[in-house]
């Protein structure tokens, strides 16, 4: 090799280790990212909505988790739901009538009380809104009267 040329063999080693870790990295997200996002249909409801909706639906709602207990469980909110994950029977045919429900009880924001959502993030004034709304509607209606 012809002298002042060593660093070009240092170099193209770093080069090509640079682009193999470049290479496996982008196989691991190929794979790993590859998932597809489904929607949760109960997600945000009422366990009591939610519940009724599964059982329109021809299913039964089975609560697989239940976080806080500040509200009643028709009152809690559905934060995740998914089709039970398990088999039944001889034939080990997968269970497609049952929805697995995983709740949050806590108050929809927290007081000196209660735990709750923070009043400042935006699920909390969100929930600050809605019962402005709330008062106001049930106010219109009783001066309506």
């Amino acid at each position: 090799m012809p002298e002042g040329w060593s660093h070009m063999r240092k170099f193209g080693g770093y080069a090509t280790a640079v682009a193999g870790a470049s290479m496996v990295s982008l196989v691991s997200l190929a794979i790993v990212g590859s998932g597809i996002a489904a929607a949760d249909d109960y997600a945000g409801q009422t366990y009591g909505d939610a519940s009724k909706s599964i059982s329109d639906a021809g299913k039964k709602a089975v609560i697989a988790s239940r976080a806080g207990d500040t509200l009643d469980n028709d009152q809690c909110m559905v934060t995740h739901s998914q089709s039970a994950p398990w088999i039944k029977g001889d034939d080990f045919s997968p269970v497609s009538d049952t929805v697995l429900v995983y709740l949050n009880c806590n108050a929809s924001v927290a007081s000196n009380k209660d735990p709750g959502n923070s009043a400042g993030s935006p699920e909390g004034r969100a929930a600050i809104q809605q019962a402005q709304q709330d008062q106001e509607d049930q106010a219109a209606a009783q001066s309506g009267q």
